[in-house]
């Protein structure tokens, strides 16, 4: 069984920076990938970025690419979302998940959701 908790969202402004955080609990966590999603109100869950267990094989969504970088510490048991440049539309709550079996991009392929954390972005 693997656990895991969202932290690090807030309000920020246009243009500015936030890294998100995922802590896993659970030895299990360092063989899974990891995905971030996001869903703002009244809209499907959103593919962000995947890592695979060692930390390669990246995918961007690519709204975010060159400006979100997606990384994790195994030795931690905790993954990454560091966001710059953030927009109005990036504007949602982000969830990371871990052990997808299946296309990375699709919220059904994993087995194991956090609580989310809100990411609001002001002008």
């Amino acid at each position: 069984q693997v656990q895991l908790a969202e932290s690090g969202g807030g309000v920020v402004q246009v243009g500015g920076s936030l890294t998100v955080s995922c802590k896993a609990s659970g030895h299990a966590f360092r063989s899974y990938s990891v995905g971030w999603f996001r869903q703002a109100p009244g809209r499907e869950r959103e593919f962000v970025a995947a890592i695979d267990w060692v930390g390669g094989n990246i995918d961007y969504v690519d709204s975010v690419k060159g400006r979100f970088t997606i990384s994790r510490d195994n030795a931690k048991k905790t993954a990454y979302l560091r966001m710059t440049g953030l927009q109005l539309e990036d504007t949602a709550v982000y969830y990371c998940a871990a052990q997808a079996v299946g296309s990375r991009r699709l919220p059904g392929s994993y087995g194991y959701w956090g609580q989310g954390t809100q990411v609001s972005v002001s002008s």
